[in-house]
């Protein structure tokens, strides 16, 4: 029975996104928003979980360098967040089906000194990313335009799915490394000085992270790129991406530097909070381009 619900699962979304893949450049940028407009009422609990976010950081993000009062209320960031989503989603169909190469062509990477310097170390890179702006574009088009990489994902319960998503992304020039014991391929691909994209802003269980400050309050971040960069070398870049009209910018930053003066868990911990403080810095600038839909904040004692 669960596999007759995966296989029916799978056939919608292939239906589903290839009538979308379908429609109009300019018509279907403003379905996106719509459509984010229309999740934003129906997801009642995703909805609030935003909200609710955005509202305790709030105090945090006005008192930050660079923050715009025009940005608004915690209700008003919440709706654009959706409406990103909603854009987001309309044009991954697009490029799932091979008619987004005017979204992939159109993409800007600033600060690719940033990327060449730690590529020419030889270590292999781990970028340090999140799910901000349409994240999907990001490696996909980088894949496609600059060097295939991998990304650090979590296998979907649907395996039908799943291997769907997997075969369109390895036409991207995307590798999928799954969480569930990703150390020793994410090490096999930075010894031949590849490319592994690590999304560090979702809560993770204690025994998996370290806990630091996030946008002023205390959340539980993946440890592992800081692990295997203080024990290999391997250069850790950050990578967020923007939306600029309707083009998307792909902004690295320098490499996040290990602090030596601090062994252990002190090391791993100061390591970590300085990967989050280039993610806040982000937020502040685009504060409805991450996405606060989730419970980010969640087990922390």
């Amino acid at each position: 029975m669960r596999k007759l619900q995966w296989r029916l699962e799978t056939a919608i979304f292939i239906l589903f996104s290839f009538v979308i893949s379908l429609i109009p450049n300019r018509i279907a940028i403003f379905l996106g928003q719509m459509l984010g407009r229309l999740l934003f009422n129906l997801l009642k609990r995703r909805r609030k979980i935003a909200i609710d976010n955005i509202t305790a950081t709030l105090p945090f993000l006005q008192g930050c360098e660079g923050w715009n009062p025009a940005h608004g209320t915690a209700q008003a960031i919440a709706r654009r967040t959706f409406e990103n989503l909603g854009r987001s989603l309309v044009e991954d169909c697009k490029i799932y089906h091979g008619r987004g190469s005017h979204i992939i062509s159109a993409v800007q990477f600033r600060g690719l000194e940033h990327y060449e310097n730690a590529l020419a170390k030889n270590k292999g890179i781990a970028f340090i990313t999140a799910h901000c702006g349409n994240w999907e574009v990001m490696a996909l088009s980088f894949g496609v335009r600059i060097k295939e990489l991998s990304v650090v994902a979590r296998r979907q319960d649907n395996a039908y799915l799943n291997n769907v998503l997997e075969k369109i992304r390895s036409g991207y020039g995307n590798r999928v490394i799954y969480k569930h014991g990703a150390l020793k391929p994410m090490i096999a691909e930075f010894r031949k000085n590849n490319i592994v994209g690590v999304l560090v802003d979702q809560a993770v269980m204690s025994n998996e992270g370290v806990l630091v400050k996030f946008l002023g309050r205390n959340c539980w971040t993946t440890k592992l790129p800081t692990i295997i960069s203080r024990k290999t070398g391997v250069p850790l870049i950050p990578a967020f991406v923007h939306r600029e009209g309707d083009s998307h910018v792909v902004q690295f930053y320098p490499e996040i530097e290990p602090d030596l003066a601090q062994e252990g868990d002190d090391g791993v911990r100061a390591d970590t909070a300085a990967l989050l403080s280039v993610l806040e810095d982000y937020i502040v600038r685009y504060p409805d381009q991450w996405y606060w839909i989730h419970n980010r904040w969640k087990r922390v004692p």
